[in-house]
């Protein structure tokens, strides 16, 4: 599918989305798109139009078990904010393994859909992203543009 940050590629099987990935070639007639893949699009189409922030899809997780722990702990940071790697440690009740859920953070597979551009460093700084440091930052000012603010 096109997306304001080039194309993305989706795959997945009968079970759920297993990648969404970020490519440089042309995108292929999207018709051929299989049924089980369209409600991906739909949802990362209404996501980049600012129209959704919370998504709803079934995954086909492709991982080692630790992965796929720290994956999950991943869909828990909220729209527009982020966690560093020592909090994804703390939840998943390791803190100590801060490097271990930075090489899991740097193993996922589905892209936007499981946040892993929400994780940055303790001090603050953006830290590497698979799809590159421009469209974490990217990803990250357009989520925190649509947070509408509160008053207390």
């Amino acid at each position: 599918m096109e997306s304001p940050l080039g194309p993305v590629l989706i795959r997945g099987t009968e079970k759920g989305i297993t990648t969404v990935d970020f490519f440089e070639a042309k995108l292929a007639n999207q018709s051929a798109i299989p049924a089980c893949l369209k409600e991906g699009v739909r949802q990362l189409t209404a996501y980049f139009h600012g129209d959704l922030q919370a998504f709803d899809l079934t995954l086909d997780w492709e991982g080692t078990p630790f992965q796929q722990e720290v994956w999950k702990k991943l869909l828990d940071i909220p729209f527009g904010k982020t966690a560093a790697y020592l909090d994804i440690a703390k939840k998943i009740g390791n803190p100590k393994a801060v490097r271990a859920v930075g090489s899991a953070n740097g193993q996922n597979k589905i892209a936007i859909i499981v946040p892993c551009h929400r994780v940055i460093g303790s001090n603050g700084n953006l830290t590497g992203y698979a799809g590159g440091l421009s469209k974490k930052r990217w990803l990250l000012a357009f989520e925190r543009s649509q947070i509408q603010p509160t008053l207390f």
